[in-house]
């Protein structure tokens, strides 16, 4: 299990590394990916564990990384709330 857990830190450690070093950008697809499978994966370990409040974060961060997605893959890019295009930082 704790190995598990590793490989979804990172994951989301990774392509938050990546992005710092200017490897890929917040609106890659790959970016969404390894933040949506990292806190997927972080999200069960949470759920088996109990982990209340790990849940919560994770869970909203797996969310937040699947709408990420669905907006690359529809092609508008980055979106806010309210379905602004936003552009690149």
């Amino acid at each position: 299990m704790q190995s598990v857990s590793v490989l979804g830190a990172l994951a989301i450690l990774g392509a938050f590394a990546a992005n710092q070093f200017g490897w890929i950008k917040p609106s890659q697809l790959s970016y969404a990916v390894a933040n949506f499978a990292g806190a997927g994966i972080l999200t069960v370990i949470a759920v088996v564990d109990g982990q209340a409040g790990f849940v919560i974060l994770q869970g909203a961060w797996t969310l937040i990384s699947l709408w990420g997605i669905v907006s690359i893959l529809r092609g508008s890019g980055r979106l806010s709330a309210r379905g602004v295009r936003r552009g690149d930082d």
